[in-house]
């Protein structure tokens, strides 16, 4: 029966994992995008529309399952004393620290601040995908 449960966890884990990830990818290329557009514009307030709701109904959530799942998935499978686990939690941690900018950047562009630059934007675009890497690869390698 628990053996179930935790291949029920795992799998709610791995749908929220991708929903974060999803968001977090396209967050940012949205941000790109808003930079281009007038402020006050339609454009602009569809963005502010769209990069509000992608954080409110998916991005958050998403990460709230994942860490919750996760958690779960370390406790019940006994991981916390792996070295593989301390870097991937070390990771998480950073991925999360990237998401309160992502949310804050939100707030800017409902402000209309714009503080940074395309290119900005462009090159944080890619620190979820080398975070996601480094993550999956303790993971699935386990190297320590």
């Amino acid at each position: 029966m628990f053996e179930d449960v935790y291949l029920w966890i795992k799998a709610l884990h791995v749908i929220a994992v991708i929903s974060w990830m999803a968001g977090m990818l396209y967050l940012p290329r949205l941000f790109v995008y808003h930079c281009e557009v007038e402020i006050g514009s339609k454009q602009s307030e569809t963005f502010k529309v769209m990069e509000r709701r992608l954080l409110k109904a998916i991005i958050n959530p998403a990460m709230m399952v994942t860490w919750l799942a996760g958690l779960f998935l370390a406790w019940s499978g006994h991981w916390f004393s792996f070295g593989w686990l301390h870097v991937k939690l070390a990771l998480v941690l950073v991925l999360s620290a990237v998401h309160g900018f992502f949310s804050r950047w939100v707030k800017d562009f409902a402000a209309d601040r714009r503080p940074r630059s395309q290119k900005f934007y462009r090159i944080i675009n890619e620190v979820p995908t080398v975070l996601m890497i480094f993550i999956v690869i303790m993971v699935i390698v386990k190297p320590f």
